[in-house]
């Protein structure tokens, strides 16, 4: 069972050096990494081009999504993913997400869980994913992309890829459009993924809330209307699914101070709550 992991590019030297080295270290898998950069000038395509690690593409692009579009056309893998250049894959990740796909290969997409950390490494929160609800999927959703597997059927036989006519928000409208096809998701309760909040990602960006704006605008109006008793139910549904409970755990990632070798984290009193977010 063949990986093929995406990353967008551009303008993300050093933090891409240490997505690549946590997907290069991934054991007990097949896989391949493909870059799809946009030009960067920042003085990444003077190491990226030589790193035998990754296959990797140089050309402009209509932002990230169309990048990952384009980087999932050329991939040769059975189970797909992107993650961004400030996301990392945490140890045994891909091998976990292997064994889940073997054990239920019914299976389109695969949400796991996921840390979320500053930009030294060091906890803010954790996220654990549930399978979206139709409705409540427009006020609440309950994942993130660099914990989200498909098989490539997903692709190849759906076709469902991004719209590329969302720079921020595609992530919402690719997963509505799984549930609109009655793709069959699961979750795996498994830890896989590192989101960096660096204050600075895209979705806090303006075009963000512009189309933010445009999809409340889109929203149903009765789903308008009743959002926040929706937003209790998926609390309610967070609650019964035990995901404000987690026990200590440790981490091991790739910092900006230790970019060959992970570090490891202690998270004593784990939280669930995103403070910055909130």
């Amino acid at each position: 069972m063949k990986f093929s992991i995406v990353t967008p590019s551009f303008r993300n030297s050093q933090w891409l050096k240490l997505c690549i080295a946590s997907v290069a270290d991934q054991q007990g898998v097949e896989l391949e990494h493909i870059v799809q950069d946009a030009g960067s000038d920042d003085g990444t395509l003077d190491w990226l081009l030589h790193d035998r690690r990754v296959r990797a593409f140089v050309e402009k692009d209509n932002g990230m999504y169309d990048a990952v579009n384009r980087g999932w056309r050329r991939a040769t893998g059975e189970i797909l993913a992107y993650i961004n250049c400030d996301e990392q894959y945490l140890p045994g990740a891909l091998q976990a997400v292997a064994e889940f796909f073997r054990a239920h290969p019914e299976v389109d997409v695969v949400f796991a869980d996921t840390v979320v950390v500053d930009k030294e490494g060091r906890f803010i929160c954790y996220r654990k994913s549930l399978v979206p609800w139709p409705h409540v999927v427009w006020v609440c959703f309950p994942i993130l992309t660099c914990s989200t597997f498909l098989h490539r059927r997903v692709l190849d036989q759906h076709g469902v890829f991004f719209d590329t006519r969302w720079r921020d928000l595609g992530d919402f409208f690719w997963v509505h459009e799984m549930m609109q096809r009655k793709l069959k998701m699961r979750v795996l309760r498994h830890f896989t993924s590192v989101f960096t909040d660096t204050g600075v990602n895209m979705n806090l960006g303006p075009n963000a809330q512009r189309e933010r704006q445009l999809k409340n605008e889109m929203t149903p109006r009765w789903i308008w209307q009743l959002r926040w008793p929706l937003v209790q139910l998926h609390r309610v549904r967070q609650v019964l699914r035990g995901l404000y409970f987690q026990k200590p755990f440790s981490y091991a990632i790739y910092t900006m101070q230790s970019p060959d070798k992970r570090v490891e984290f202690h998270v004593q009193k784990p939280t669930g709550i995103w403070w910055s977010r909130h």
